[in-house]
């Protein structure tokens, strides 16, 4: 008993001594965690503008700061920290994961939606050897961010309960494999990943991962296929580089647990129509859209795919054929996208089996005819149907359409639908419906007075371009939920109802040329300040501008041209930080131009032609130069009616909201008709409305400013059109206005101008239409760049002006100079001429010997530098982490690096890959060097080009030049893949090209056994074009070719034409402009006159070399041809052929064999002389040359116009879509 008695209170004692024990270790664990928490915001949290972690104590503080669970983002369990979550707080500072990856709970990590940046280049803390594992993480959310360069290898790894690892949506360029073997879930979509080995990875060393998202990204080569992948169930590979031919062995070695397969948006090849898709039965989403599948139809084992909900093949556009009728096995598909394509005949009854599960039916852009079948009434649970651009036709809409109760989103616009408006049909049986887009068809009556009592889910109402009659209905403001309303192109009158304007979610008010009429309401953004488009011009409202529009803080875009308004601009207008376009022209305004538009922060296109303003021009237009950031304008469809009509239509052109607008309608709009040289392109860029630093169009014409021009209007490096004719403006023209470096049209003309034409008007590369005529401008015409190339009615009417195309400047000429003139002068020139020549002579031979002493070198250097170096390639992608725009845009200059397997290769590889670089090797020889065909190691064969007379440029000047060539990629650029430089040698390495040039093609056919027929070559044609349209246009910096020519022109297995050469040329940018060049670059033949009276090297001589390969496609003949032309030429014989109206002697003969053949061939004639033009002002430019083809409706595929509309070029909205 005694011994018990003593044993009990040893026992109590021993149990609490346990207890101190351990609250001392939980103590000393929370310290821990404390620090380690206080470490990684000390460490990466360098600003907190919401104030997110005002909770947590100073990361600095020595003070005890207790237990981190009650702090922001912050959850504990057992008092230890298992979750972290820091999403959406905007922390920005270089993150470090050390010290997070420390605490030894931590299960849970989400940074997502922040600012961090950097690059992850600490992975864990360091653990002494045999202690647990250091990391606990389970989840791990890092996307959003602005994270760049290589992940660390085996990043994560010690992570080894991982998985879910989600890093989308940052800058990162690879790395980060292997990762743990728990992981079953990896997102790296949206960075700019190209490392191959990291693809291949991903798809062979998967281990458990059963979701992966590479989407977005820049991959390169073809589609792998699937191994040690057991376990994936949803693989996204959409919108990268991919390209080659489709696997054939893709579905049939896919996981049997596969159910989500998306390979959209790359350039993948193959004839879909022989495919077997008999390893499908388990896919749910199959989404193969946006590439380069091609076939006559879907082929019927397709139908083994019955599990599929959703199959998008849209964007292929050369599948062609009836829309197959095997759809009865399909039982639970939901989604079916077929838009893009060119299928033909009805839409087949069978389609309709899908009604039992159909909820998304789109087969909009085929060329499908009648209309859609009456069983299709009973499709139940269907809510979006898009059958729009097509030619479609009939009362289907009313007898089938309206049956279909569950509609949400009906979309038929571009189809030949006639009768009587079907809304209040559509109104009283789909109740449900949210977007209406009937635009151009052929539409008549009254809009219903009740629309919005029956549809109050309406949404987006767009009618345009049809016969509407009658007024707007003031019920239109009972649509409390619309957005968009779009009336423009109708008939309607009277005025536009006050209380539409009051409307609380409107977004989009467009309802221009009709015949409305009245004041404008001054009501604007009465109720909300949702309003961001009003374009309402081309109508006959009068009075004033409502004051009550600087209400509208939102507005992007304004338009209220072509009216009757009268007074001054109303006070405000610097208010509206968001506006972009301004489009005031054709009205009576009168008063100062308000100089707070400077204040506009993002004002990028102004138009306040043909009003009758006055005063001086306010220098704080300029006031954003170098500021705009771009990218507010997006969503937008926009037509530019560029004016060619001189003074018969005033203003530079036009910029119409061109959604639902047939080209062809607008055409025959007034404003356009009465000018009949007026050309229409529609589609604006991106690169205009998305890469600008300052405003892009500028006129101000037509009114009666005095004063003299500001020389702050020469600040705006990105304006393209400036306007200033037909007005009462003095002074000298600023010599600023050299710096306005992408002028592209300037008009001065009809003013009172004096002094001189500036001479650095001559570096103004792009300028393609120039006026200064009706001034009193004095002194001889710059002679260099393209000025001289305008015509004489461009500057006459200046008494003192003279030079080319003037009349010669007299002795007395003012600013000539007249020693030349004299006996004496003569002499001094003859004797400077003598002694640049000497001095040029011996130039030439210095460089002479210093060439023959490098050849003589000993070779034993040479063979040591083989031995030992390596071939060099762009730095590490980390030294790339651009952004533009702060969004991805895929189908406009992709920011790649070189793929990196070509980073390992020697000079000694490439060397045994040629064969010694041998005379058999070689496959040809240009102006810049021999290109040779090499076989790799791992079985690639690449073209190596072996650079010849290289001289002039250092190491770190060729190796920047490489560094932006290498960012090029464009469908059709031949991409530079790596390069090598070891001593004076200097090899590039291409893809390869199996057909080669396209100058082999068609004038050495005894090499070949391919004769071109006329559809190949106008798909060369076009090829070719779209991608100098895109060095032209879309490069930042741009790029002039300088040597366009059909051995330039390279062609794969598919006859698909890749420009090469391009980055032979030095690059066009805002600083240098390509003004230092001194000699005349490109191949005889081929040159443009204008090269041979100046040496600066323009895109106008880029788009003549083109006109002339055009003509070779034509025609069949070389450009220079002693036995064909003697000492002619192929341009000016063909010339000589038109204007004896003998044009069908052009063409090959072997072309000729259909009646439909010879007149594209005439259309495509018709284009060539255009681009061949002597005057380079009346060249096209290559998107003109490109716009022309889609009037002509050739080019079939329309990738590249799409590319460059506003409407559909935004990838992150595309992609987005198809996820």
């Amino acid at each position: 008993m005694g011994a018990s008695r003593t044993a009990a209170p040893l026992a109590v004692l021993l149990l609490q001594l346990l207890l101190h024990l351990m609250r001392g270790a939980a103590a000393a664990d929370a310290d821990d965690e404390t620090a380690a928490l206080l470490a990684f915001k000390r460490a990466s949290v360098a600003a907190d503008p919401n104030g997110s972690l005002a909770d947590w104590p100073e990361a600095n503080s020595t003070s005890a700061a207790g237990s981190p669970c009650a702090w922001a983002g912050v959850t504990c369990d057992g008092g230890r920290v298992r979750e972290l979550n820091l999403s959406g707080m905007s922390l920005a500072g270089r993150l470090r994961l050390d010290a997070l990856l420390a605490l030894p709970a931590l299960q849970s990590l989400d940074l997502r939606s922040n600012a961090f940046n950097g690059n992850l280049a600490a992975h864990h803390a360091a653990r002494p050897p045999g202690t647990p594992p250091p990391c606990a993480l389970v989840h791990v959310d890092l996307s959003s961010n602005d994270l760049n360069g290589t992940l660390p290898r085996a990043f994560l790894k010690p992570c080894t309960g991982l998985q879910y690892l989600n890093l989308s949506r940052n800058n990162l360029t690879g790395g980060g494999f292997p990762f743990p073997p728990s992981l079953s879930t990896l997102d790296m979509s949206r960075n700019v990943l190209s490392d191959v080995s990291l693809l291949n990875y991903s798809l062979t060393g998967c281990h458990s991962i059963q979701y992966l998202n590479l989407s977005a990204n820049q991959f390169t080569g073809g589609l792998p296929e699937f191994a040690g992948c057991s376990q994936i169930s949803v693989l996204d590979l959409s919108w990268n580089l991919m390209s080659g031919a489709l696997p054939g062995r893709l579905l049939t070695t896919a996981p049997a647990y596969l159910t989500h397969l998306s390979i959209a948006g790359n350039n993948i090849s193959g004839d879909i129509s022989r495919y077997d898709f008999g390893g499908c039965t388990n896919l749910m989403v199959l989404d193969w859209s946006y590439n380069r599948l091609s076939g006559m139809w879907l082929p019927q084992s397709l139908a083994n795919c019955h599990r599929l909900e959703k199959l998008d093949m849209s964007g292929n556009k050369l599948l062609s054929g009836s829309v197959p009728v095997f759809w009865g096995g399909f039982q639970q598909l939901k989604q079916l996208v077929l838009t893009g394509n060119n299928f033909t005949g009805e839409i087949p009854d069978e389609l309709s089996l899908l009604c039992g599960t159909l909820v998304v039916l789109d087969l909009s852009s085929n060329q499908l005819i009648g209309g859609l079948p009456a069983n299709f009434s009973k499709c139940r649970s269907l809510e979006l149907l898009d059958l729009g651009n097509n030619q479609l036709s009939g009362d289907f809409v009313v007898t089938v359409i309206s049956k279909i109760s569950s509609l949400r989103v009906l979309r038929l616009p571009f189809n030949n639908i006639t009768g009587t408006n079907p809304l209040s049909t559509l109104a009283a049986d789909c109740p449900l419906l949210e977007v209406i887009d009937l635009g151009s068809n052929m539409l008549d009556g009254e809009i219903m007075p009740d629309l919005c009592s029956s549809l109050p889910s309406l949404r987006k109402l767009i009618l345009p371009n049809n016969y509407l009659n009658g007024t707007v209905p003031p019920s239109l403001s009972n649509c409390s939920n619309i957005e968009s309303i779009d009336l423009s192109f109708n008939l309607l009158h009277g005025q536009i109802p006050p209380e539409v304007l009051f409307l609380p979610k409107l977004i989009d008010l467009v309802m221009w040329a009709n015949n409305l009429s009245g004041d404008i309401p001054d009501k604007l953004c009465s109720n909300s300040t949702t309003l961001e488009t009003l374009v309402i011009s081309y109508n006959s409202f009068t009075g004033g501008i409502p004051p009550s529009i600087t209400r509208c803080v939102n507005l992007i875009w304004i338009s209220l041209s072509g009216n009757n308004l009268t007074g001054s601009v109303p006070s405000g207008f610097g208010n509206l930080q968001k506006l972009a376009i301004l489009q005031l022209h054709r009205n009576s305004l009168s008063g100062p131009v308000p100089a707070e538009f400077g204040s506009c922060s993002n004002l990028i296109w102004l138009d306040l032609n043909s009003n009758n303003f006055s005063g001086a021009i306010p220098p704080q237009l300029a006031a954003q130069a170098g500021l705009i950031t771009g990218g507010i304008v997006s969503g937008k469809q926009f037509a530019f009616l560029r004016n060619e009509a001189g003074n018969i239509c005033p203003g530079a052109g036009l910029l119409f909201e061109f959604l639902d607008i047939r080209p062809e309608q607008l055409a025959q709009f007034p404003a356009a008709h009465s000018c009949g040289a007026t050309r229409i392109y529609t589609g604006m860029t991106v690169y205009t409305f998305n890469k600008n630093g300052s405003m892009i169009f500028l006129d101000l014409s037509y009114n009666s400013l005095t004063g003299t021009i500001p020389a702050s209007l020469g600040n705006m490096a990105y304006l393209k059109v400036l306007n200033l004719g037909h007005n009462d403006l003095t002074g000298a023209i600023p010599d600023a206005f050299t710096g306005l470096k992408m002028i592209g049209s300037l008009d001065l003309s009809h003013n009172h101008l004096t002094g001189v034409i500036p001479p650095g008007f001559g570096l103004l590369s792009f300028l393609d239409d120039f006026d200064v005529s009706n001034n009193n401008l004095t002194g001889e015409i710059p002679t260099s760049g393209q000025i001289i190339t305008f015509p004489a009615s461009h500057f006459e009417n200046n008494s003192g002006l003279c030079g080319i195309p003037l009349s010669p400047c007299m002795h007395n000429a003012s600013t000539g100079d007249s020693s030349q003139h004299s006996p004496n002068g003569r002499r001094k020139f003859l004797e400077e001429f003598v002694l640049l020549a000497v001095a040029l002579l011996v130039l030439i031979m210095a460089t002479l010997v210093v060439t023959l002493y490098k050849l003589r070198r000993p070779r034993e250097s040479k063979t040591e530098e083989i031995q030992t170096g390596y071939s060099d390639s762009l730095p590490s992608s980390t030294s790339i982490s651009w952004k533009i725009s702060g969004s991805r845009e895929p189908l406009s200059i992709n920011l790649a690096i070189f793929e990196n397997p070509l980073r390992k290769l020697t000079y000694a590889h490439l060397h045994e890959a040629t064969n010694g670089f041998s005379s058999e090797a070689r496959i040809g020889t240009g102006g810049f060097g021999e290109v040779y065909k090499a076989k790799l190691k791992d079985g690639s064969v690449v073209a190596v080009k072996k650079l010849m007379y290289f001289t002039g440029q250092g190491d770190r000047e060729f190796t920047a030049e490489m560094e932006t060539i290498g960012k090029i990629k464009h469908r059709n650029l031949v991409p530079l893949l790596g390069y090598c430089k070891i001593g004076d040698e200097r090899l590039l390495v291409y893809e390869y090209m199996k057909n080669g040039s396209l100058d082999v093609m068609l004038h050495e056919k005894a090499k070949i056994d391919v004769n071109l027929d006329w559809k190949a070559r106008k798909k060369i044609a076009i090829s070719s074009a779209r991608g100098l349209a895109f060095l032209h246009h879309s490069c930042v910096p741009h790029i002039i070719h300088r040597d366009m020519k059909s051995s330039n022109v390279l062609l794969d297995d598919n006859l698909d034409a890749y420009v090469s050469d391009f980055g032979m040329a030095r690059l066009v940018n805002a600083l240098d402009s390509h003004l230092t060049v001194s000699k005349l670059l490109g191949t005889p033949g081929y040159v443009a006159p204008e090269y041979f009276q100046s040496i600066i090297c323009t895109t106008k001589g880029d788009v003549y070399s083109y006109g002339v390969v055009l003509l070779e496609l034509l025609s069949g003949k070389k450009p220079i041809d002693l036995t064909e032309f003697g000492d002619s030429n192929l341009v000016d014989w063909a010339k000589q052929m038109v204007k004896e109206d003998r044009c069908s002697e052009i063409f090959d003969p072997i072309l000729t064999d259909t009646k439909s053949s010879e007149l594209e061939m005439y259309q495509y004639l018709n284009i060539a002389c255009q681009c061949l033009d002597d005057q380079p002002n009346r060249r096209p430019t290559m998107i003109q040359v490109m716009a022309m083809f889609k009037e002509l409706q050739i080019d079939s595929d329309n990738s590249f116009l799409d590319g460059f509309s506003i409407d559909s070029a935004n990838i992150e909205e595309s992609s987005e879509k198809s996820v």
